[in-house]
């Protein structure tokens, strides 16, 4: 049911692992939020991920702020568990959300947000947590749309079903491309294309490791040793990676020229057909909410932390590092979460 107009001191646009993290902190103040959710149930960007998708860190290590996700039945969480789990932080902490409300247009007019919905509803403060997982990217190719088999972006890729037998090119190097090229090698003939050779993880490293390297980051905590950081798309062996690893499935190539009709055309000069082409190629912040504020630019907003620089009543939560490192992520979005919530508060002296 839709909540009357009225002005919110807080509305925050996505009720994803964002947008929950920031209501957490907000909620223990006596502030009036609000969560606008474009999903009609829980679990965000998450309800949009392949049925087989793993986390790539164990239970403890993949909970939001306050409550300890549930032990998992394997070591790596799989996507309904952590979707269940959404649900239940949800259930929890009673938060205040409006579901199958899909933000347009924020617009600010002295002061107050107006925030075009297809219910309509106004703000003192903004917090625009909608993520990625809208905004798929896919780099421009040369005669990309000449190309007449299947195209689709892992935001849609769901499972093996609709390409046994098949010949599929994935292209990405990241942990999206490593995952599902496993799991399609199973029942299709794959090729797997990166901008350069893959980095895989070693197996004692997953995101436990990248759990403390965001905490050292957010307390700016000095190394003692010359210990090399891991980059958040460097490849996690996960079960599924390490079954393609033993199968001797990663044979990474560099891209190819360009398509033409029934598939690629390599660098060589040689034509190969492929029936279908996988982008794994990630996103971009999904801002086009935003734009009548006019402040993007180049896919990002000139931010002091998370607060917006223009228009110091907005904050921008979990779009990636450029609003807080690791902010993408469960286990790092929880700090910038914090300090979001704590300059909220200061802005109303509460």
């Amino acid at each position: 049911m839709a909540i009357p107009n009225k002005i919110f001191d807080c509305i925050i646009i996505g009720g994803g692992q964002a947008g929950l993290s920031v209501a957490y902190f907000l909620k223990r103040s006596k502030l009036n939020y609000l969560i606008l959710d474009a999903e009609g149930n829980s679990g965000g960007s998450w309800l949009h991920t392949w049925d087989s998708l793993k986390l790539f860190s164990p239970s403890q290590y993949s909970s939001l702020s306050g409550w300890q996700m549930p032990e998992s039945k394997n070591e790596y969480p799989c996507r309904q568990e952590f979707i269940d789990y959404l649900k239940a932080y949800e259930k929890r902490y009673n938060f205040s959300i409006q579901r199958n409300t899909k933000v347009t247009k924020v617009k600010n007019k002295d002061g107050i947000f107006k925030i075009e919905t297809n219910q309509g509803n106004f703000a003192e403060t903004v917090v625009s947590a909608t993520g990625t997982a809208k905004n798929p990217f896919i780099p421009s190719f040369p005669k990309r749309k000449d190309y007449q088999g299947v195209q689709l972006h892992s935001v849609d890729y769901r499972n093996t079903k609709k390409f046994k037998g098949k010949k599929i090119l994935v292209i990405g190097g990241g942990n999206s491309g490593a995952q599902i090229l496993a799991e399609l090698s199973k029942v299709a003939q794959t090729k797997w294309v990166t901008l350069e050779e893959p980095t895989f993880l070693p197996e004692e490293i997953d995101g436990r490791y990248l759990f403390q390297q965001a905490n050292s980051s957010y307390f700016n905590e000095k190394k003692q040793t010359e210990e090399k950081e891991v980059s958040l798309s460097d490849i996690v062996q996960v079960e599924i990676v390490k079954n393609g690893l033993k199968r001797n499935i990663y044979d990474a190539l560099r891209p190819f020229d360009s398509f033409y009709k029934d598939g690629v055309i390599w660098q060589d000069g040689e034509k190969e057909t492929f029936d279908a082409v996988i982008w794994c190629t990630g996103f971009n912040a999904n801002l086009k909410h935003l734009n009548p504020l006019g402040i993007i630019k180049n896919g990002h907003i000139e931010t002091k932390n998370t607060r917006s620089i223009k228009y110091p009543k907005l904050w921008l939560v979990g779009y990636g590092n450029w609003t807080g490192f690791a902010s993408a992520t469960i286990y790092g979005v929880g700090k910038t979460a914090r300090n979001t919530a704590k300059e909220i508060k200061a802005h109303f002296d509460v």
